[in-house]
């Protein structure tokens, strides 16, 4: 049953209060859940997460989907985290969790956007998700060079940028347009005016958070050089520009500077990746979506 507004209100300030755990008490109640089912233990795991699944929750919400229902999403994704976490593997339980939060919510979310069915794709979710960050990207390209675009051209770029067919980017493209909620829409007729973004909490990173963030960046960075060496020199040049950077190059250029085809730089990327997927399979569960 979907949490009401109260519940969802109440639950945030329970969640900002929960106590911080360390490494050492994390590890405890972790052993403590796997090897003897402590529920105390659980509950305490989950109750010092929620921030976390809330935190990850309320960037989501640009989807349109209610908040509320979100929060709840990603709760539920805490607590298979939980039920599934190896404590000796050496990893942090937050970095663990995100994989299991960040699913349910985006499962949530394509299975309740207007018009997208149950079972998409994984190159649709792909799409889903980054669609206009792509278009965003290939616009201002466009621009630096002087370049026109239709929208016909440009949903062709989008689809062999992403490297999924052109309909996909067309029915991708009906299901977006207009979907989008703006936070300063009014709740409801009784509200007196209240608006959405007054129920929102700060999700701004706590001193707490960044340092296990910067903790486990190191870990997510010790298993992608070990991945990369999986890789050939054309590979990992192809990789480091295509996901490892923010200034992201698109295919063609690429292609341009080695020699080869928009095409041809495509299979080498999916090849290096399915090469890196393998490696870092071999450190859990919880890096397999670390390239998706």
């Amino acid at each position: 049953m979907a949490l009401d507004i109260s519940e969802t209100a109440s639950m945030s300030r329970r969640a900002m209060r929960a106590e911080l755990l360390d490494a050492d008490t994390e590890l405890a109640l972790a052993y403590a859940w796997r090897d003897h089912r402590d529920e105390a233990a659980l509950h305490r795991l989950i109750t010092a997460y929620m921030r976390l699944a809330i935190s990850m929750a309320s960037k989501y919400r640009r989807y349109g989907a209610p908040l509320n229902d979100l929060i709840q999403e990603a709760g539920l994704g805490l607590m298979k985290a939980a039920d599934k976490f190896d404590p000796d593997r050496g990893v942090r339980f937050s970095t663990y969790a995100v994989w299991w939060i960040k699913a349910g919510i985006q499962d949530y979310v394509m299975r309740n956007w207007s018009m997208v069915r149950t079972g998409s794709t994984s190159s649709q979710k792909a799409l889903f998700f980054n669609m206009r960050r792509v278009r965003a990207q290939i616009e201002r390209e466009a621009e630096a060079n002087g370049m026109e675009l239709d929208g016909h051209q440009l949903r062709e770029m989008i689809a062999s940028e992403v490297g999924v067919p052109l309909r996909d980017v067309e029915m991708m493209e009906g299901r977006l347009s207009g979907s989008d909620l703006s936070l300063n829409a009014t709740q409801s007729t009784e509200d007196e005016g209240r608006e959405w973004i007054d129920t929102l909490e700060d999700d701004g990173p706590g001193a707490d958070e960044m340092v296990e963030e910067s903790h486990d960046q190191r870990v997510l960075r010790l298993w992608l050089r070990d991945a990369l060496t999986a890789l050939n020199d054309r590979e990992r040049f192809i990789l480091r520009h295509r996901k490892l950077t923010e200034d992201v190059r698109t295919l063609e250029s690429l292609g341009d500077e080695l020699g080869l085809s928009k095409e041809r730089v495509r299979q080498l990327e999916a090849a290096a990746l399915v090469k890196m997927r393998k490696r870092l399979e071999r450190e859990g569960a919880e890096v397999q979506n670390l390239l998706a």
